[in-house]
């Protein structure tokens, strides 16, 4: 009768056909990062911290790379001044003129143009002024003319009313109406002079008649025989008169 072989004893040594890996129940030898570490047991107690802390290969790596950086970074900026801080100054203006750059030369023909685009403006804006108060003045003498010459065909109205009111003849409703012209033409400035007794000015009488008199101590207006009219300070036409001097 044949016999079967037996399971080998999980105890013994050695490997037997079919069998798995012998087992060792001594220290045991963990090769981690390139290190060999000898550690009697592992717990389960132990191997749930491993899971939760890195590696220690990986961060002595990691503090290397960390300090390479570090030191590269200190030899591109250079070493740190010890000194106080350095405040920046203030750029200041730079004088092309002084240098002799061709900037400068540019700057310079920038400047001479202003200025003389500012003159051109001053001595246009003095023109513009002189010509609005020459046109205005010229507009109030041309508006004044117009005037005078209406108010100068009136007049010999104005001399036939002066008359019929010396006669006696300028009465009831002949008479409002001279006084309604006489007033509407005062309010274009129409002034009437020339009365018995001014003193005579040759600038606003015209004699035509002389004669002395004791009466008088300077030369005076006897007679008016045609009174004279005032536009404003303008003479529109001379008072027509007869003069009496003193003997």
């Amino acid at each position: 009768m044949t016999e079967k072989p037996r399971a080998a004893d999980p105890g013994t040594s050695g490997s037997t056909p079919g069998g798995s890996a012998p087992t060792d129940d001594g220290p045991r030898v963990v090769i981690r990062d390139n290190r060999k570490l000898g550690r009697t047991e592992e717990t389960p107690a132990a191997a749930d911290a491993g899971a939760d802390v890195p590696a220690e290969g990986l961060v002595e790596e990691s503090e290397v790379v960390v300090d390479e950086i570090e030191a590269e970074a200190t030899a591109l900026d250079g070493p740190a001044p010890t000194g106080p801080p350095v405040v920046d100054a203030p750029a200041q203006p730079v004088d092309g003129s002084a240098t002799g750059s061709p900037l400068g030369a540019e700057l310079e023909a920038l400047r001479a143009e202003l200025d003389e685009r500012t003159r051109d403006l001053q001595r246009v804006s003095a023109e513009y002024a002189n010509y609005r108060k020459r046109v205005d003045r010229d507009r109030g003498v041309v508006q004044e003319q117009a005037t005078g010459s209406v108010l100068a065909a009136l007049l010999p109205i104005l001399d036939d009313l002066d008359r019929a009111r010396e006669h006696g003849d300028l009465v009831g409703p002949f008479g409002t109406v001279a006084e309604q012209l006489t007033t509407a033409l005062g309010k274009f400035g129409l002034t009437p002079f020339g009365e018995k007794g001014d003193p005579f000015d040759p600038t606003r009488h015209e004699a035509v008649a002389h004669q002395t008199s004791p009466d008088v101590d300077e030369p005076t207006c006897v007679q008016v025989m045609r009174r004279g009219y005032l536009l404003g300070e303008r003479l529109l036409r001379p008072a027509m008169v007869a003069v009496a001097d003193p003997e």
